[in-house]
């Protein structure tokens, strides 16, 4: 994932291995050079961020944020350029435009800034109302989407493998979500620790479409980036939480590679040591303790990982045994070390072989 977080992080939402595939394997040279595109432009990303920034092109401003409770969005269109912001397209409280990718960024912002406010009593992503904006149309036809410290950014995709980058809402969670996991935990994106910062932003991307629509862990598909492939592909989303492994399996984008147990764990130093693919591990825990509690997701489980997120405890190089342990801990102080839900969780963390 591609993100600029506090100045410094890139996570964009798709996976370095799709882009190499797309470019090794396609027959049709718009949709290689397209992936080729994306991918110079993430390293460029990635390079700037090891210098020290990433340029806007314009002086950062510091803004006051919304009162509590209250969102402050602001959507902008690149125009198939690479300036930010870009134009206003759509402000808090106007009009839905005419765009389609506008409105989707728009409510997209919304729905996670109403999940951790409603659930969390989170105020925005730094937890004192930071203002949510968005550019959309970013690029030619970019298959990406990121959050660069300051503002989402949205690709328009190749229109031949990947729709647009706002479709989903998940995606939007997620990328956002690596905010909140840089401003409470600061993981490092490498390893295990940068698979743990993967694995959490798809844990509270795939919470927050639960949320937004009503559903129970058995009824969610805990998918993420469902929607996201053109009907052409052979593949359902991005990853999947239920089954790790699953999730595509198609001719240009090859075999989905996340592994869903620690016997699996893929040892690479390609994509900072693997972090999208290795995160398939925590995020089945997660979704094995979700559907072992029942209910709302968010509600029990979510809390759990929220909590060990904020826990002072919780170290930047965290390893999954730590992070599993911390887990088992905060549910024995929410809800009792005997409880059924310290249970579920520490369960779920043995199956997949995280601890014995």
């Amino acid at each position: 994932m591609c993100t600029r977080v506090h100045r410094h992080s890139i996570f964009c939402i798709l996976p370095p291995h799709i882009l190499r595939a797309i470019a090794t394997n396609s027959a049709q040279q718009p949709e290689r050079e397209a992936a080729l595109r994306t991918l110079s432009l993430d390293s460029t990303f990635r390079s700037l961020r090891l210098a020290g920034g990433i340029p806007t092109g314009r002086p950062h401003i510091a803004r006051l944020g919304a009162e509590e409770g209250s969102k402050q969005r602001t959507i902008y269109s690149a125009n198939g350029h690479q300036d930010l912001p870009g134009e206003i397209m759509r402000k808090e409280g106007s009009t839905p435009s005419s765009d389609v990718a506008a409105n989707e960024a728009y409510d997209g912002l919304g729905s996670t800034y109403d999940f951790y406010w409603e659930n969390f009593a989170r105020h925005s992503i730094d937890d004192e109302g930071m203002p949510l904006n968005a550019t959309i149309h970013y690029g030619s036809k970019y298959n990406n989407a990121f959050w660069n410290g300051e503002q989402m950014v949205f690709g328009d995709g190749d229109g031949a493998i990947f729709e647009r980058f706002t479709k989903c809402l998940d995606v939007i969670g997620h990328e956002l979500t690596h905010g909140v996991t840089q401003d409470e935990a600061g993981l490092i994106y490498q390893f295990q620790p940068g698979a743990l910062n993967e694995s959490v932003s798809d844990v509270f991307g795939s919470l927050i479409k639960q949320f937004q629509l009503k559903q129970t862990a058995d009824k969610a598909d805990w998918l993420i980036g469902a929607g996201l492939f053109t009907s052409r592909i052979q593949g359902k989303a991005l990853r999947s939480m239920a089954a790790p492994g699953t999730a595509y399996d198609d001719p240009t984008l090859g075999k989905d590679p996340q592994p869903a147990h620690m016997r699996n764990l893929v040892r690479t130093f390609e994509d900072n040591g693997g972090v999208h693919i290795n995160s398939g591990i925590p995020n089945h825990a997660f979704y094995l303790a979700a559907t072992k509690l029942g209910g709302y997701a968010w509600e029990k489980a979510g809390r759990i990982w929220y909590e060990t997120l904020k826990d002072a405890r919780l170290r930047p190089n965290a390893g999954f045994s730590r992070f599993a342990k911390l887990t088992v801990s905060v549910a024995g102080r929410l809800y009792g070390a005997t409880s059924s839900e310290a249970k579920a969780v520490g369960d779920a963390w043995k199956e997949v072989g995280v601890r014995t």
